[in-house]
């Protein structure tokens, strides 16, 4: 299952070596203020830090999201051995669990933001495709069933944390 395998990383033995507290994803950015201000404002996130015009660091649960500009190097902004520039767009994205995903769209299409598509319903609940201010994609899922939850409860009750799946309002 992959929460296990995001939760338990492993030797190359198979034995248990550490829980895995923090999944970390890394977005290029266009401009790194103006993510901070959506995903802090519109999504929830903290900031943890933004020691630098093309750099910053957020959180929300156990994710940890790295905000890169291009070309704002070293680290993962800067270009690759033959010159080209990370670059945000594509279709790779993390996933946020709502508990209202009609009520979060409206909120967010009052604030101007840009979705990709239209709420879909799958066999797991509903999604839809929200852009960040760079066309970076982030899934809001409601799910239909509690299997389809994103925390399960043998997670909860092994890791004596609970994540509130919701999004707060602005």
């Amino acid at each position: 299952m992959l929460e296990d395998w995001l939760r338990i990383a492993t030797e190359p033995n198979g034995e248990e070596e550490q829980q895995m507290a923090t999944v970390s994803v890394r977005y290029i950015v266009d401009d790194v203020d103006a993510a901070i201000a959506f995903y802090r404002d519109d999504l929830g996130f903290t900031e943890i830090m933004h020691p630098a015009p093309v750099f910053a660091m957020l959180s929300r649960g156990d994710l940890r999201l790295v905000l890169s500009a291009p070309g704002g190097g070293p680290g993962g902004g800067q270009a690759m051995p033959d010159g080209t520039l990370p670059r945000p767009g594509g279709w790779n994205r993390f996933s946020i669990e709502v508990t209202d995903l009609a009520g979060t769209v409206d909120r967010l299409r009052a604030k101007g933001a840009k979705f990709r598509n239209e709420i879909v319903t799958g066999v797991g609940g509903k999604q839809i495709l929200v852009e960040d201010p760079s066309g970076n994609p982030v899934e809001l899922f409601e799910p239909a069933t509690p299997e389809a939850r994103l925390e399960q409860p043998s997670f909860r009750e092994s890791s004596g944390r609970s994540v509130d799946p919701g999004l707060g309002g602005s």
